[in-house]
């Protein structure tokens, strides 16, 4: 009998929901201390997830918990180019 693959979870920082790791949008700090997009879900660094909703975006923001989970503080410059990217996807 095959056994049943375990489908990962991750918790969205904006809405704090538990979510399959494939329908949320990975948000990492590379090692050169950029923050950027992670389509692929495989960039080395600190990673934060985010569902594909605006408004769980403006949640992780407004309450400071995406900068919480990249453990630095994010310039107003990122966090437009970010919200761009996650309305294309």
């Amino acid at each position: 009998m095959p056994r049943e693959r375990k489908i990962p979870q991750r918790m969205c920082v904006g809405c704090r929901a538990m979510k399959n790791k494939r329908e949320l949008i990975r948000v990492v700090r590379t090692p050169s201390d950029e923050i950027e997009v992670d389509i692929t879900g495989k960039k080395s660094g600190r990673g934060a997830y985010i569902c594909k909703s605006p408004e769980c975006f403006s949640l992780a923001i407004k309450g400071h918990r995406l900068q919480k989970a990249l453990q630095r503080e994010i310039n107003e410059d990122i966090l437009e180019n970010i919200r761009q990217q996650l309305m294309v996807l």
